[in-house]
């Protein structure tokens, strides 16, 4: 009778598993051997030169830039605040829902179109009308205000 294939087999994958833990020992031993311990602090020192790149020498104290504090500038710059000299616009009801309270006005100059509410309003105005406003910043961006008919 021939042996069963199982047998040689499992003879295959021990010696693979032998070899593979013998290779794993000898890297082991290897990286040990390699190992540089107990290095002085300033060999393990890094450095950057005043190109920004890492180096193993210290940088030159001639080449030093000095920079003052008050040149430092953290964010952006204030910008004052700009005031529009004619605050009353015109524009164009493009919209207005009487039910509801509320339509856009197109400004005439801009062409941007302006949320109105019906609280804002001086007069009664409807689609198509041709109307003054002021601006001014709602919750969810500029809303009209003293919304009359031209």
């Amino acid at each position: 009778m021939a042996k069963s294939q199982a047998t040689y087999s499992k003879k295959e994958n021990e010696k693979k598993r032998l070899k593979k833990q013998k290779d794993k020992q000898e890297k082991k031993e290897e990286r040990q051997a390699n190992a540089k311990k107990g290095l002085a602090l300033e060999d393990m020192m890094a450095y950057v030169d005043e190109n920004g790149n890492i180096s193993s020498t210290p940088p030159d104290p001639k080449k030093k830039k000095v920079i003052n504090t008050e040149d430092i500038q953290i964010g952006i710059s204030r910008q004052e605040d700009i005031v529009d000299e004619n605050p009353v616009k015109k524009g164009t009801v493009t919209f207005f829902n009487d039910s509801k309270g509320y339509g856009f006005i197109k400004n005439t100059e801009t062409q941007d179109s302006i949320f109105v509410h019906a609280n804002g309003l001086i007069t009664q105005i409807k689609e198509g009308d041709k109307v003054t406003f002021e601006v001014e910043m709602g919750q969810k961006g500029p809303t009209a205000v003293k919304v009359s008919k031209v």
